[in-house]
């Protein structure tokens, strides 16, 4: 009975740590949210399918059957394979419901020459008023950095590949913008 015991407790253990290694963890979004949707009365807690925010125009306390605005989500949950030269760069994006990009905040990084490549707060906001169905192509219509090739290439990705990811799920395809 002991040994069963012992069993069932590390499996389940085992299974915890698997659930845990399957996230990769971020800072808190809250300092976020209301910079990406500044007109947003109320958020949803984080939880769905992909994880997410819900930015509201109106509180659904208030009005159970209030259309969100908007979704918050981090890149590392949507596409966590993506990575830079030296790790996952976190990204959290605001999307409204016409599949336009309300902003992008890169919240921790790894990379070595991050400082001068994603982590400046322009690399995020010319991501601001981007449509979902934009190309994304480095060179083009998001700005390059010598010596920090990699690094923009896989940012841009995260967000590209994450906006597009949402909208599939969430978004009217009628209602998307070019």
């Amino acid at each position: 009975m002991k040994r069963l015991v012992i069993a069932l407790a590390l499996v389940a253990s085992a299974g915890l740590v698997t659930l845990a290694a399957q996230r990769i963890l971020t800072n808190p979004a809250e300092p976020y949210l209301k910079r990406l949707f500044p007109q947003a009365v109320a958020f949803s807690p984080f939880g769905g399918t992909p994880l997410h925010y819900k930015a509201y125009g109106v509180d659904p306390k208030s009005n159970p059957n209030a259309p969100p605005i908007g979704l918050v989500f981090w890149t590392t949950d949507l596409v966590p394979e993506e990575v830079g030269y030296h790790g996952p760069i976190h990204i959290l994006v605001g999307l409204d419901m016409t599949g336009i990009i309300t902003g992008a905040f890169v919240d921790y990084h790894s990379e070595p020459y991050g400082y001068f490549s994603v982590e400046p707060v322009e690399f995020g906001a010319q991501f601001k008023g981007k449509s979902v169905r934009a190309p994304f192509k480095v060179g083009e219509d998001v700005h390059a950095v010598s010596r920090a090739t990699i690094s923009i290439t896989s940012g841009t990705r995260a967000i590209r590949d994450s906006v597009r990811t949402m909208a599939k799920l969430f978004l009217n395809p009628a209602s998307v913008k070019e």
